[in-house]
């Protein structure tokens, strides 16, 4: 018999509740049985229940017995299988009188088998192939047949080569049953092998696609994580970088004034503090953004408030906010508020260092169908026809937000007419009921 290197999940479980349950349904035909039934005075019928009670019973210690699987690894399935088809066949044949001549009762006992070697079929089927579904089944029966001519006296053999035998037919009803059992293991067989193929290859494909999203996850992460750096690194290269840069040169002029013109190396001096005070400031905020999580703590409507009202008051320009706070914006999932809060974190970034503008909008409409986020300013905008965006690093990380949550980021800007930004996300589920309207509320510096 094939040996697998493991054992088919659940499959131990069921064969020991399905041993359990026939030695269960043996015990209860016992009581019948010896308790004058119609057939307790029979001692065929007493010494046959008796045998398969010890049979079952040793067969469900075997299987219960958790050391054993270890000491016998991989045979420990195939023994088991074994010891729940040979016992109700020797079974059988133990107590059944060599003296007696081929009659009805051996066509019962054939029948009687079915129920018995059904429950180590059916762990073939699931554990192996058809093959060896079909294997067992003609080994059964085989085996059956060759018990069954081993025990019927020379006597008996001779009478049934007479057509005048009144054992010819019982002897034909038993062959009968035996190649009608063997059919029937055989197609129940068949159907639990080709469910037990068709979840092992549906459980093959739930594998794979969870290694896909796992490795998918792990690339996400791994690119989020590049570009929080890229964004950490242009943080720092616009505030901390540049103001030491202007430091040092306002300090070199200093230096040479000092002894020339001390009042103008003063009033260099003076605008080195204020750019040194100013620098900081943005160094502090750049790394409060990196450690804060102000989606965590406010929600998406909040957290968008707090962050028109930071640049307003960081770059001197108007900032109006219209959030449309709805039970629909429950229905995001962090990933889409993330993607939402950092795509209208980067388009004020640019308002404030690109735009010269003087007056900018933050927009969020939720409806049952998508969320949408508009970020508008009424700067000096640029030539979208001349840009290659693939080269702006701000508009290339917002686009890449945008396709990992599956939404639409449109850019509009014309020189003179400003930019407008526009990230759409469809929702999946959504709650059923909207309530406030939209809030407004102006941040100006």
């Amino acid at each position: 018999m094939e040996r697998k290197a493991h054992i088919e999940p659940g499959l131990l479980p069921v064969f020991r509740l399905l041993t359990a349950i026939r030695l269960g349904l043996t015990a209860l035909a016992s009581l019948e049985r010896f308790g004058g039934g119609p057939f307790g005075d029979r001692q065929f019928d007493h010494a046959t229940t008796v045998y398969n009670i010890i049979d079952v019973a040793l067969l469900l210690i075997y299987l219960s017995w958790p050391r054993l699987q270890k000491w016998l690894g991989r045979a420990y399935l195939p023994v088991g299988i074994f010891l729940a088809s040979a016992g109700p066949i020797l079974v059988q044949y133990l107590v059944r009188q060599q003296a007696d001549p081929v009659g009805l009762h051996d066509v019962l006992r054939a029948w009687q088998l079915l129920p018995a070697l059904l429950i180590p079929l059916f762990i073939v089927a699931w554990q192996y192939n058809f093959t060896k579904v079909v294997l067992f089944s003609v080994g059964t029966t085989v085996v059956d047949v060759i018990l069954t001519r081993w025990l019927i006296p020379v006597e008996s053999i001779r009478s049934l080569a007479s057509s005048d035998s009144p054992y010819a037919l019982a002897f034909i009803g038993v062959m009968g049953v035996l190649i009608n059992r063997m059919a029937i293991f055989i197609t129940v067989g068949f159907m639990v092998t080709r469910l037990m193929r068709t979840q092992r290859e549906q459980r093959t494909a739930l594998l794979q696609a969870n290694a896909k999203l796992t490795h998918y996850a792990t690339t996400l992460e791994q690119l989020a994580t590049s570009r929080e750096r890229n964004r950490l690194a242009r943080e720092l290269h616009d505030t901390l970088a540049h103001t030491l840069s202007a430091l040092a040169v306002q300090l070199g002029a200093v230096d040479a004034l000092w002894d020339a013109n001390e009042a103008e190396a003063r009033h260099l001096l003076g605008q080195s503090l204020n750019a040194t005070r100013t620098g900081l400031t943005e160094t502090r905020r750049a790394l409060q953004d990196l450690r804060a999580s102000p989606l965590e703590d406010l929600g998406i409507a909040l957290a968008l408030r707090a962050l028109a009202e930071s640049a307003a008051d960081r770059n001197g320009i108007a900032v109006e906010v219209e959030v449309a706070v709805t039970e629909h914006l429950d229905a995001l999932s962090p990933e889409e508020e993330q993607c939402l809060y950092r795509v209208a974190q980067e388009a004020l970034v640019n308002v404030s260092r690109h735009a010269a503008a003087q007056h900018a909008t933050v927009c969020l409409e939720c409806t049952a169908e998508a969320v949408t986020l508009t970020v508008s300013d009424d700067g000096q905008g640029f030539d979208l026809a001349a840009t290659d965006l693939e080269q702006r690093l701000g508009l290339r990380g917002m686009q890449e937000r945008a396709d990992m949550v599956g939404g639409t980021l449109t850019v509009e800007s014309d020189i003179g007419k400003g930019t407008t930004v526009s990230l759409t996300i469809a929702i999946s589920s959504q709650p059923s009921v909207v309530s406030d309207q939209p809030e407004k509320s102006q941040a100006d510096s």
